[in-house]
């Protein structure tokens, strides 16, 4: 039987401590109504035997405190509320035990914003990690030996696992069941709890907002420029020459200061403008692109699949609410 442990941080998200008990737990109901054995111990486990999250609102009772358990076979660090780098201050004690037990064979999964908990082990540093889309800036400003992957909903390396952002983890705790239970069952929970099983990626859901939590004055300018004039062409020579800054200093201080290269960002500002006219205007895919300053419809659809996830056609009929009800509308029809 394996044995599995799912943290109560303090200022744990309720929903991602009760979500990964009833999926495991599902899975023990299951066998058991085909005459088999349970497959998981599931167990929540804590500093103390309560927990306060959500603000004090509520309070978790551990099954088992860490100081009693001598092995386990996966650990689960939950999505955390609010700042994630306070919130793993007060839980800093759990660290020295989640590294103990990856090196005596446990496998180690986080949820969402639980990615900072797992960082501050060093167990993911210079391994793939994921987080909720919005913490990606603070993560990569705090961790910056861990090489962030902001599109993916899971990553899978040496016995470490993470998920994107809110409810996304579901996926990953399939996965895991998928893993130790096989892809029937796991294609049962599925259904049972109504979850997409393959999905791969978060970059549907990424809102990209540059980052400015910095000092470097003339880059938080070239940002601003870049976002106000985002329906032009701007290159970085153009850029420098006004800053005053030579090219290479330029895209030296931009990528220290915004995490992207200037070309990066000039890209995500123009399609995140491009994805808010998808969403809400009638406008067509061509009408959109020459909005947003480009002219070349192969560059813009290979340049906003590589962003987003989709091609520009797929992500109108996705999240264009009146085209969404003039399709629905057209299928009852027929």
């Amino acid at each position: 039987m394996k044995h599995i442990s799912i943290l109560i941080p303090k200022g744990a998200i309720l929903g991602s401590l009760e979500g990964p008990r009833l999926l495991f737990s599902e899975v023990n109901e299951m066998l058991k109504r085909i005459g088999k054995m349970p497959l998981f111990k599931v167990q929540l486990v804590g500093l103390t035997e309560d927990t306060p999250v959500y603000n004090g609102m509520f309070s978790v009772r551990a099954d088992e405190l860490i100081k009693n358990i001598d092995r386990t076979d996966l650990i689960v660090i939950p999505a955390l509320d609010g700042n994630p780098c306070v919130t793993v201050e007060n839980n800093k004690d759990f660290v020295p035990w989640i590294i103990k037990q990856y090196n005596n064979g446990a496998e180690v999964a986080s949820l969402c914003v639980g990615a900072f908990l797992l960082a501050e082990t060093g167990l993911v540093n210079g391994k793939q990690c994921a987080t909720h889309w919005m913490a990606a800036n603070d993560f990569r400003k705090t961790y910056p030996e861990v090489m962030l992957v902001e599109d993916k909903i899971i990553t899978d390396e040496n016995g470490i696992y993470s998920s994107g952002g809110a409810f996304s983890y579901l996926n990953l705790i399939l996965y895991l069941i998928e893993k130790y239970a096989g892809r029937d069952i796991a294609i049962f929970c599925s259904k049972a709890f109504q979850i997409d099983i393959d999905r791969q990626s978060q970059s549907p859901f990424i809102m990209f907002k540059g980052q400015k939590d910095h000092e470097d004055e003339p880059i938080k300018k070239a940002q601003e420029f870049i976002e106000s004039n985002f329906d032009d062409k701007i290159s970085v020579d153009q850029l420098a020459s006004m800053f005053a800054l030579g090219r290479r200093n330029l895209e030296r201080r931009f990528k220290k200061a915004t995490s992207n290269t200037v070309v990066e960002y000039i890209q995500r500002v123009k399609i995140e403008a491009a994805k808010m006219s998808l969403e809400t205007s009638r406008e067509n895919v061509n009408e959109v692109m020459y909005k947003v300053g480009y002219t070349d419809t192969k560059a813009f659809r290979t340049t906003f699949k590589k962003f987003t996830g989709l091609s520009p056609v797929q992500y109108r009929n996705k999240y264009n609410r009146e085209l969404r009800e003039m399709i629905i509308n057209d299928r009852q029809a027929s």
